[in-house]
């Protein structure tokens, strides 16, 4: 679970990311699940997109892929949402206290 602290400081890492992955009309499936998983592991911070064709909004694509991943939710507005997940092998992100 992130501190709110935590949370901001991501929210500040992903402003100037560009989304790598779009979840469309086909939903989330688990080829796009095992796709995000390792992005996740070799990034460790991603954003993604919702297209207006998905059945699903970003925040319930968020819950759904963090319900299959084990990752974080940081942030869900519009139409666009970010996840963290902390790398088993190589560790990016060092996270304040």
């Amino acid at each position: 679970m992130l501190t709110s602290k935590q949370r901001s400081y991501l929210k500040s890492l992903s402003n100037q990311m560009q989304p790598i992955f779009q979840v469309g009309k086909g939903g989330i499936e688990e080829t796009f699940i095992n796709q995000v998983e390792t992005a996740l592991e070799a990034r460790e911070l991603i954003k993604l997109s919702v297209l207006e064709t998905s059945p699903y909004s970003a925040r319930e694509a968020s819950d759904l892929l963090c319900k299959e991943l084990g990752c974080e939710g940081v942030l869900a507005i519009g139409r666009k949402f970010v996840l963290y997940r902390k790398s088993k092998k190589n560790e990016k992100i060092e996270l304040p206290k």
